[in-house]
């Protein structure tokens, strides 16, 4: 049977888009949107786009036609909300001294975005690139020089990237459909999904999908890596502390490297900087991208531990922008909200209250199979896909934008700056929409 490709996010062909936007367009947006399909490749989850917008603030998102939107979706660029004014002003002092650095100079900004980011992981070793995707695919050649092997052991449903060599071990039929030949090599294994396991464990994980894990170490003698998201994001998927040091272990038992993919769900999203902060483990390499930028300029950052810096005779990123400086001057301001601003603690604090209200919203209604969530990442799974995609876009109509992952799963992940009185009236739109 074919894979239902929408269940992978909001597509744009789905006849619901098409009655929203003739019930809540303005003339402005409907003729931009006109501009943006006849100028762009249309593809599945852009263009043709949904609106438009003309402005971005904090929590809040404006569209041509005046509507204010809160933003519980932002790709997962928006820890510290949009156009921060620390992440700005350090922008536009880069760009006033140095808007651009040529490869073969480094400049402070680099070096000290670098130094923060190996204090903070435990790490040693950076490179930076100008997308998630394009660090993952540096942590994929580097293991293979590391390690002499090429094979992958990567998850079904996972997302790491829209590039070749990211699809490869991505998971999601939604690009990998139809592309042609992959990446050799590239493994997949289920995921640490209680709801949906294969292995038993009922709803309540006992990490035997890390066990599996180990089996096809065993099985495939030259595997460089195992490649996990560390909390999978499209659906919030939080496996239990026991996964990971399973996996850590198998790992090091089997040579492997352990390649933790944070791009979305880095940076304070979980509730610590890096979310496998909550496991007690430490991975080989951590990935990380989105929020980086401050939401303002494309950012991401290979971190490795420092036995693995083997490839001083070969290219493994080498990317033009790759020691922007206006980029660096953002990431490094963003790490100052971050910690000046005490986002950690308030990403734990208002997500334990607002995932509490989710759990209670669960016991009254029956279209609710499950609320979880860690830190500012929550979902609300539902019992039917097609409710989901109504409730989306009822809540669109009441100024709520979010995610809608895996068919059923509404994943709210606003910034973690928002107010307790913005995170309460998103919470009561959720609860209308769902009534």
């Amino acid at each position: 049977m074919a894979k239902d490709l929408s269940a992978e996010g909001d597509v744009n062909l789905s006849p619901r888009r098409g009655q929203w936007q003739a019930e809540n367009l303005g003339a402005a947006s409907r003729a931009l949107l006109a501009e943006d399909a006849r100028c762009f490749l249309h593809q599945s989850l852009s263009t043709p786009c949904l609106s438009a917008l003309k402005s971005a603030s904090g929590v809040w998102l404006e569209d041509l036609d005046g509507r204010r939107i809160m933003d519980f979706h932002g790709n997962s660029v928006h820890q510290v909300g949009h156009g921060h004014p620390r992440v700005l002003e350090a922008v536009k002092r880069a760009l006033d001294t140095l808007p651009f650095s040529p490869r073969r100079y480094t400049n402070e900004f680099a070096v000290e975005l670098a130094k923060r980011l190996s204090v903070l992981s435990g790490l040693e070793k950076v490179l930076f690139a100008p997308g998630g995707a394009e660090a993952i695919g540096m942590a994929l050649k580097l293991a293979r020089l590391a390690t002499g092997r090429h094979k992958t052991i990567s998850m079904w449903d996972s997302f790491h990237g829209a590039s070749l060599d990211a699809i490869s071990i991505g998971g999601e039929a939604l690009f990998r459909s139809r592309i042609g030949p992959l990446l050799p090599g590239t493994e997949h294994v289920q995921p640490c999904d209680p709801r949906h396991c294969h292995f038993g464990c009922g709803g309540a994980c006992d990490a035997r999908c890390a066990d599996y894990v180990e089996y096809v170490l065993e099985k495939e003698e030259d595997v460089a890596a195992v490649i996990v998201e560390t909390v999978r994001s499209t659906d919030v998927q939080v496996p239990p502390r026991a996964y990971y040091g399973k996996l850590r272990a198998a790992c090091d038992r089997h040579g492997a490297l352990l390649i933790l993919d944070e791009i979305p769900v880095g940076l304070g999203r979980t509730g610590t900087m890096f979310a496998f902060e909550l496991y007690g483990i430490v991975p080989d390499m951590v990935v990380l991208g989105k929020g980086l930028g401050g939401g303002v300029f494309p950012m991401a950052a290979l971190i490795a531990r420092e036995r693995l810096d083997v490839a001083g005779d070969r290219a493994l990123g080498h990317y033009t922008h790759e020691k922007s400086p206006v980029g660096c001057a953002a990431a490094l301001a963003t790490l100052d909200v971050i910690e000046e601003e005490r986002l950690l603690l308030r990403s734990r604090t208002l997500g334990e209250r607002a995932l509490s209200r989710l759990r209670q919203l669960k016991q009254r209604n029956p279209s609710i199979v499950e609320a979880r969530g860690v830190g500012l990442l929550l979902a609300v799974e539902l019992r039917d896909a097609a409710l989901a995609e109504e409730v989306m876009y009822r809540c669109l109509s009441r100024g709520l934008s979010f995610k809608v992952g895996q068919g059923n799963v509404i994943v709210l992940a606003p910034p973690l700056v928002i107010q307790e009185e913005e995170l309460d009236r998103a919470l009561d739109i959720v609860e209308q929409c769902l009534s």
